[in-house]
């Protein structure tokens, strides 16, 4: 990953591309808090990139009008729900499939007519919990680790994120892991915590051997039932409950445009 320097401007816009909603606001990129109240639309059916990209224009337009908006030529930051590489769409998850190969960065630049940077939704939301939340400060490899509908994954490595990391998919013992461990596999299987508790310790235990990182951060609703799974697992890492909440993805999609490219 090339290598960055912070942005001056002491604001940016944030959005956080979703299934079900779109969402934005303006974050404060010393602090990684909203000011004022986030933005939020539904997501259009289907989820095509015209469509995606007039809601996204909306949620800007919305959002410049404020006092508190960062000037009208800064970059926006996106968090959307696929594989970004160089900026261009290579999945499509909860959105329609005709995002694939789709150049987002160019379809929303575009658009908005300012400079657009998008990124995984994953790394977004990691992004934001390694530099605000339970990883902040903390040097060497921290995985921020989501458990939902699959596995959501984000590398940081010394506050730098290695993106589209996608430990998920990851094969163990023949499966996909978020086929067996994601939340929703304990849910659909009627897993009792010890269960559901034996396959995470599979999985974490896998990716500490590939990765040895300094820390693990659980994320995702599951979270919040912490203390039914966390103590049964053993690791040589240490690892804890994230502290961000649902603006993860508009702060880290932020933060990542008030990185300069160079």
């Amino acid at each position: 990953m090339s290598e960055r320097a912070l942005n001056p401007s002491p604001t940016a816009i944030g959005i956080d591309i979703g299934g079900t909603g779109m969402k934005g606001g303006i974050v404060d990129l010393a602090t990684g808090t909203l000011i004022g109240d986030r933005v939020r639309f539904d997501t259009p059916k289907p989820a095509t990139p015209a469509a995606v990209a007039e809601v996204v224009a909306q949620i800007v337009a919305e959002l410049a009008t404020r006092a508190e908006a960062p000037d009208t030529n800064s970059a926006v930051g996106v968090a959307f729900p696929a594989i970004i590489h160089q900026g261009v769409a290579r999945s499509a998850s909860n959105v329609d499939k005709s995002w694939i190969g789709t150049d987002v960065d160019k379809l929303f630049t575009e658009r908005l007519g300012r400079e657009v940077h998008v990124m995984n939704d994953a790394d977004a939301a990691g992004l934001a919990e390694a530099h605000f939340g339970a990883g902040a400060g903390v040097a060497g490899t921290v995985l921020v680790i989501t458990l939902g509908t699959g596995i959501g994954s984000a590398l940081i490595h010394n506050g730098v994120l290695v993106p589209n990391v996608e430990l998920g998919h990851l094969e163990i013992d023949s499966a996909v892991a978020e086929s067996r461990a994601s939340a929703s596999a304990r849910e659909r299987e009627d897993l009792s915590w010890k269960e559901y508790s034996k396959r995470l310790q599979r999985f974490f235990s896998h990716v500490e051997f590939l990765f040895s990182p300094t820390l693990f951060i659980i994320g995702g609703g599951i979270s919040k039932r912490a203390e039914d799974y966390l103590p049964r697992l053993s690791l040589n890492t240490p690892i804890t409950v994230a502290t961000s909440k649902n603006n993860a993805g508009i702060v880290g999609a932020a933060l990542q445009q008030g990185l300069d490219r160079a």
